[in-house]
């Protein structure tokens, strides 16, 4: 009976699905509410200094506003059904890849695209900041779902070409900001959507092996910035101290917030001192994670990670219970996304990884991040919330 207050039925695609409220993606949502919280307060940490009082930094009001925003947009993208956003993802998608062309144009005054350390990668107009490539990860997951959802052809090796050509649209173009961290992170999406609609794991791993031995070859072609991330990350492994004030000023001032933390943490005045204190370049946004080992050490910071740990298992887990093979795609894309992004960037603050420019999902400050971010989560909700009716269509279920 009381079951029944919060679950109703709706009849959309003749009737073989209804909608409820009592689903997974509310853990989703749950984990991401109180990852943007505790982001706003490590982006005041990061941005004032001690004795400000309750007033918030400029910065964190912003991502205040930014927040909001997103969560309507969340809501928003959570009430059509996630197949009619899956109809229209073609329109959607187009419309990106001409954001992200019109990035690359030299022409378009600097006003409206100024590169910014080296990247041309936002577009301004008055009142908007935005940057296309957060936007063409679902885009792209959404037009991958769509063409992967009833085949499966992907199941033998020439057949994972057409989804590899997919990717290289939107991938070639962001490079060419150039912004190889956001590429990046399209490939491992890509590989969860194809492990997720049955490809074999053995094509996966030739490819893997075959970028694996090209990866020398590559290196030359790369800029001089990029190559000085390489040397960066090697100098930290290996001890080298050189670069200390130059190329790895940024990596050891982060990890010395995150020393500095120890286990609990040192407190808000303290913090907000040594953060005043010692200059550490991108703190409220690719470095938020230093700050917040600083302010709660490995304890809070082991919080961080398993509200994380929380998104990402109740949307793979609302992935496996989605009959739908678009909508379990979707999901799949989507939290690959989020999961390396994590991964990339806390790899960033704690020395294993090149600082190659990745947000923390939620918790950097940044409004198309936290927007992205947002979409992301209210698509997942979208999907959860809806279930199929039996009888339906076997999700991926092919025979050897």
């Amino acid at each position: 009976m009381i079951g029944s207050l919060f679950r109703w039925a709706a009849v959309s695609d003749s009737g073989r699905y209804r909608v409820t409220l009592i689903n997974l993606g509310w853990v989703v949502v749950a984990a991401a509410l109180v990852l943007s919280a505790v982001g706003v307060y490590a982006i005041d940490v990061a941005m004032q200094g001690p004795g400000a009082g309750w007033d918030l930094a400029p910065r964190a009001l912003r991502q205040v506003i930014y927040l909001v925003v997103s969560l309507l947009a969340a809501g928003f993208i959570a009430i059509p059904h996630y197949r009619l956003i899956g109809v229209l993802a073609p329109v959607g998608a187009v419309i990106v890849l001409g954001l992200l062309v019109v990035l690359l144009v030299p022409i378009v005054p600097a006003s409206i695209v100024k590169a910014e350390n080296g990247a041309r990668s936002w577009i301004n107009i008055p009142g908007l900041r935005l940057q296309p490539s957060e936007l063409a990860k679902i885009a792209f997951v959404l037009v991958v779902a769509r063409y992967l959802r009833f085949r499966a052809q992907h199941r033998r090796f020439p057949g994972l070409v057409p989804p590899a050509m997919i990717a290289a649209v939107p991938v070639l173009l962001i490079i060419l900001q150039p912004d190889l961290g956001t590429a990046s992170l399209f490939v491992p999406a890509l590989f969860a959507m194809l492990v997720a609609a049955g490809a074999r794991l053995r094509h996966l791993g030739l490819i893997v092996l075959i970028a694996c031995l090209a990866a020398p070859a590559v290196y030359p072609a790369l800029r001089p910035h990029q190559k000085a991330r390489i040397q960066a990350l090697l100098n930290q492994v290996t001890g080298e101290r050189s670069g200390a004030q130059t190329i790895n000023y940024q990596g050891f001032v982060a990890q010395t917030y995150i020393g500095a933390g120890g286990a609990a943490g040192v407190g808000d005045a303290r913090a907000r001192t040594l953060i005043e204190y010692n200059y550490l370049p991108a703190k409220h946004n690719d470095m938020i994670f230093s700050v917040i080992c600083l302010r709660f050490g490995w304890l809070g910071a082991t919080c961080v990670l398993l509200l994380y740990l929380a998104w990402f298992v109740g949307a793979l887990a609302a992935a496996a219970l989605c009959k739908d093979p678009f909508g379990r795609l979707v999901i799949v894309g989507l939290a690959a996304f989020i999961g390396a992004q994590v991964v990339i960037n806390i790899g960033m603050n704690v020395g294993v990884l090149p600082i190659i420019g990745i947000t923390l999902p939620f918790l950097s400050a940044g409004g198309s991040s936290v927007l992205t971010c947002w979409l992301m989560t209210g698509l997942i909700l979208n999907v959860a919330m809806r279930k199929p009716i039996p009888p339906f269509r076997p999700s991926f279920e092919f025979g050897e």
